[in-house]
């Protein structure tokens, strides 16, 4: 059955897995219906506006077992190898068929050349079924000056939104999206306590799997389920083990996690887009909504791919103390090397505390790939151990 007996046999987890494993099952039935769906690429499209145009957001995935036929053809293989397997379904007509368009953000670099990409094909191949791409031109420096002008680009997106919905979108409208956002985020938030508090009753998989599932289904619904899994989770047995946090690359699935913990590793926190950094931050009520929008997305905690090392080295030491970590896994994929560059003033930092790390640099991805991670693993958690398997 798996990830913990499928959460210790919870109806309202198996029910979240199931959206999780089976992704693009949710949005066909909203389009059955006769609405709409926006495929988000980047971590950084605003749910709000898309909710409140009656439409559903969800976030454009890989297919690990997908040859990559369309993608050889357009992209270097210089590319994060999962941003190449996203390209994929994009081109290839997969996404034409489920999404009515795509929103992109400018969330890393190479996500800007992936929405260059798509302009082009758009222009010299328009026949090609390719979702209609708009793209979110984000600052993120944070001045004020940057906010106003991020304020400007969050406008035009809303505009871009209500062509999409064909009507226009109130504020109240984006308000109301905006509490459903901030509820599912809270829900998460009490969900999160249960792995990150002194007795970890729900695992790193388990996690992934409850907040992953909210990227592809109905936010109310998501925060329903989550709730209630919530309840379950509270009788579940306790995890012992090394308790460590993740950071690098995105994981949209649980295999690495899996195998950290079939180590004997507990995964209490990461600071990627597919886990705890999905529910960092609300939208704030009292604020005019494109200034809350330009709040909440702006004003997160640091991703490796718009902060400078400093601002991460604090930010990691932050989100490592708060969840009391023995350890932590740093992990990059294959041409995707930009945490890298925060990694040496992280490590010295970690180092100068006593909290031990482990380094898994230009991983193949998928995960799978790698053939000697799960002896690295189980290494790194004896060491956590004092020495003892």
């Amino acid at each position: 059955m798996s990830i913990r007996d499928c959460a210790m046999q919870s109806k309202a987890f198996a029910a979240l897995k199931d959206v999780y494993d089976h992704r693009d099952a949710e949005a066909a039935k909203w389009r059955a219906a006769g609405k709409k769906v926006i495929g988000e690429l980047g971590c950084d499209v605003p749910d709000e506006l898309i909710m409140a145009g009656g439409m559903l957001p969800v976030q454009i995935c890989a297919d690990p077992n997908r040859p990559l036929v369309e993608t050889d053809k357009y992209l270097e293989y210089a590319f994060d190898p999962a941003v190449r397997a996203q390209f994929e379904k994009i081109v290839d007509g997969t996404y034409y068929d489920q999404l009515d368009a795509l929103a992109i953000s400018n969330s890393t670099d190479v996500i800007i050349r992936v929405f260059l990409y798509l302009r082009e094909i758009h222009r010299v191949e328009p026949e090609k079924k390719v979702p209609p791409v708009a793209f979110i031109d984000w600052l993120f420096t944070r001045h004020r000056i940057h906010q106003t002008r991020d304020e400007f680009v969050i406008e035009l997106f809303r505009q871009q939104v209500e062509e999409w919905a064909g009507r226009s979108i109130s504020d109240e409208e984006i308000r109301a999206a905006a509490r459903i956002c901030n509820e599912n985020r809270q829900a998460l938030r009490e969900m999160a306590w249960l792995r990150h508090g002194a007795e970890v009753r729900i695992g790193g998989s388990e996690a992934l799997v409850i907040i992953g599932a909210g990227l592809f289904m109905d936010r109310a619904e998501h925060t329903r389920l989550v709730r209630q899994v919530t309840e379950d989770a509270r009788s579940w047995p306790v995890l012992a083990g090394p308790r460590v946090f993740y950071t690098g690359a995105n994981q949209e699935d649980t295999v690495l996690y899996e195998k950290m913990e079939a180590a004997g590793l507990v995964v209490v926190g990461e600071d990627t887009d597919w886990g705890d950094r999905f529910y960092d931050r609300d939208f704030n009520l009292d604020y005019p909504v494109i200034r809350a929008i330009v709040d909440r997305y702006l004003l997160r905690e640091f991703s490796a791919k718009k902060s400078t090392p400093a601002q991460r080295k604090e930010a990691l030491d932050r989100e490592v103390d708060a969840v009391n970590a023995q350890g932590v896994v740093f992990y990059t994929n294959q041409y995707d090397e930009v945490a890298t560059w925060d990694m040496p003033k992280q490590c010295k930092s970690l180092e100068s505390r006593g909290i031990k790390h482990i380094t898994f640099g230009r991983m193949l991805w998928p995960v799978a790939k790698n053939e000697d991670l799960d002896d690295k693993l189980a290494g790194f958690a004896a060491e956590l151990k004092g020495g003892v398997r």
